[in-house]
C-alpha cells in the first residue's frame, strides 16, 4: 500500500518479538507515507518526523535526535523509557 497505518503494533510483545517486528517494520515502511501510533518510543525512534502529543494536543515535533536535543517532553519521556538500558 502507499499508505500504511499501524497503532501500537508492539504494545502487547516482549522485547524480543519487538526488536523483530520492528525490523520488519524498518522493511515495510520504506518507501511509503506511513503513521505509526506508539507509546514504546523505541517503535518510532527512527522515523523521519515524530509528532508527539500530551492530553490531546501536539506539544513537540522534529526527528528522535531533534528532540532529545530539545530538553523537553519527548526527551523526558525517552530517558524514563531507557533509564538504565544500553543504547540502542
Amino acid at each position: 500500500p502507499e499508505i500504511l497505518i499501524l497503532d501500537e503494533a508492539t504494545s502487547s510483545v516482549d522485547t524480543r518479538t519487538e526488536i523483530h517486528i520492528q525490523h520488519a517494520m524498518n522493511r515495510l515502511l520504506t518507501n511509503r507515507t506511513s503513521f505509526v501510533v506508539a507509546h514504546r518510543l523505541s517503535t518510532i525512534r527512527d522515523a523521519d518526523n515524530i509528532i508527539v502529543m500530551d492530553h490531546g494536543s501536539i506539544v513537540e515535533t522534529g526527528n528522535h535526535d531533534e528532540l532529545m536535543a530539545k530538553n523537553g517532553f519527548y526527551a523526558d519521556l525517552y530517558n524514563s523509557q531507557f533509564s538504565g538500558n544500553v543504547a540502542i
